[in-house]
């Protein structure tokens, strides 16, 4: 797949799956398989091995090459995977290689974690990684500071796809939009469902999403509105997924994986508990909480085609 046709790819839906654990914390790569399959058929646009909803950052890198296999063979050509890759320069570098090798078809690159990272030289650390992978890349920007220069210089670099664009800057980001040859990298809403309508009308395409993992047919009808340019469409439907992305954002978003993790477990597939220093699990008052919630989804899913949710039943078993 050439840039060009994975940017088309980007205008759509980049759904997050889980990763499983099994009893002994390791990955289960049979359950993962799994995930990964039950996304792709979803007719979800974009599949996104080892993201931060696949806990990115508690896997070994090992691990992440793993999850990738896993991913390829689950998507089974249904829909492209896009590699996590990440870490040091020449970590990011190597796992793009080990990407490529795997049958990836484009590569994200999360944000640079050092606490002394510059905005300028972190985009520096972006199109350094660009220039050396095999695969399309998309940048993952979700730390503060940017200047419009930084986001040009950017989206400019040839090998760059997308940028993942994760921060509240609204203005920032259509500014960068409407400066931008139309071109180069796509602007998408890297702030999944709830943030898509503010980030389309500000000129981005597509968006991110965790929640593919439960309920895909309720990001493909938001997907479906916003492309049709019906806004009140895709608000009422983001109004039913509210509670569900507040209770995500417990903790300082330490719940984000844990509520994903503990609805696709009451939902009947166990996927392991969320590895430390992400919330393990949710007590027992959060979780009779969302078994409702999800029951309450059933009665609304009749209208949304023929995507359905992970599980026709929601089951009380962990």
């Amino acid at each position: 797949m050439n840039i060009q046709e994975f940017r088309k790819v980007l205008t759509g839906i980049s759904g997050v799956p889980i990763t499983a654990y099994g009893a002994d914390g390791e990955v289960d790569l049979r359950i993962t398989r799994t995930v990964y399959a039950r996304v792709a058929a979803a007719g979800i646009h974009n599949i996104v091995a080892a993201g931060n909803t696949g806990e990115f950052y508690t896997l070994t890198p090992s691990e992440i090459g793993t999850v990738t296999e896993a991913a390829v063979a689950g998507a089974d050509g249904k829909a492209p995977v896009t590699a996590a890759v990440g870490r040091s320069l020449r970590e990011a570098i190597g796992m793009a290689k080990t990407a490529k090798a795997t049958g990836a078809s484009a590569v994200m690159s999360h944000q640079p974690v050092d606490p002394f990272a510059a905005p300028a030289a972190q985009i520096d650390y972006f199109r350094g990684l660009a220039e050396a992978s095999p695969l399309p890349l998309v940048a993952y920007v979700r730390a503060e500071g940017f200047s419009l220069d930084d986001m040009l210089r950017l989206a400019s670099h040839p090998n760059i796809a997308g940028i993942k664009f994760a921060t509240t800057d609204i203005l920032l980001l259509s500014r960068s939009i409407a400066a931008s040859d139309p071109g180069n990298a796509l602007f998408v809403c890297g702030l999944a469902e709830s943030w898509a309508p503010a980030f389309t009308a500000a000129g981005a395409r597509g968006f991110t999403s965790g929640l593919v993992n439960v309920a895909p047919q309720f990001s493909l009808a938001i997907h479906a509105a916003l492309e049709a340019g019906n806004f009140a469409e895709a608000r009422r439907i983001i109004d039913l997924i509210e509670p569900f992305e507040r209770m995500r954002t417990k903790y300082r978003n330490g719940a984000n994986v844990t509520v994903v993790k503990e609805a696709v477990s009451i939902m009947g597939l166990a996927v392991g508990e969320v590895r430390i220093p992400g919330l393990p699990c949710l007590d027992a008052d959060d979780r009779a909480r969302l078994s409702d919630l999800l029951r309450s989804w059933s009665a609304e899913s009749s209208g949304f085609g023929p995507a359905q949710t992970m599980s026709g039943q929601v089951s009380e078993s962990r």
